[in-house]
């Protein structure tokens, strides 16, 4: 009988255990978003607080590399990744939810290289990632195309 009571105070013991760990994780966690524009050309990380209003750590291609033809490559956009997130870890983010961006309109639907590489860089640099989102804006009814009724002559 003593030894029944003990395993079941032992696994009452677990249990609150268990419970006090996760709701200890839950409380230090703070949430950012990441907000990825990505085109061929740049990719260009923001990293907000969860309303988006204040902005927390930037980083893009264009202040990673020198020549203007490698911003857009994924290379340039991991460690510019690794420089925001080190920036909003220092000020206490611990998890992002990530919004993808491509141009967009009359531009190109779909994002650009770098893209990828920045959401897996994100994820190796320890910030836990909750909801990945594409907030590529895509018109319903668009204006008129640049280029003229001929189109661009080359």
């Amino acid at each position: 009988m003593a030894e029944k009571e003990q395993v079941e105070k032992k696994s009452e013991e677990v249990a609150t255990e268990e419970a006090e760990r996760i709701a200890r994780r839950k409380r230090e966690e703070r949430w950012g978003v990441a907000n990825i524009y990505s085109s061929k050309n740049d990719t260009i990380i923001t990293i907000t607080d969860i309303s988006g209003a204040e902005t927390i750590a930037v980083g893009s291609g264009g202040m990673i590399v020198k020549a203007d033809r490698e911003e857009g490559s994924p290379y340039a956009a991991m460690q510019a990744a690794f420089k925001a997130a080190s920036k909003a870890k220092e000020r206490g983010i611990t998890a992002v939810h990530i919004k993808i961006r491509a141009p967009g309109g009359h531009g190109s639907k779909t994002p650009g290289p770098g893209a990828q590489a920045v959401v897996r860089a994100l994820a190796r640099s320890g910030l836990r990632i909750g909801k990945i989102e594409d907030v590529t804006p895509t018109p319903t009814d668009t204006t008129k195309r640049p280029g003229g009724r001929r189109g661009r002559r080359v």
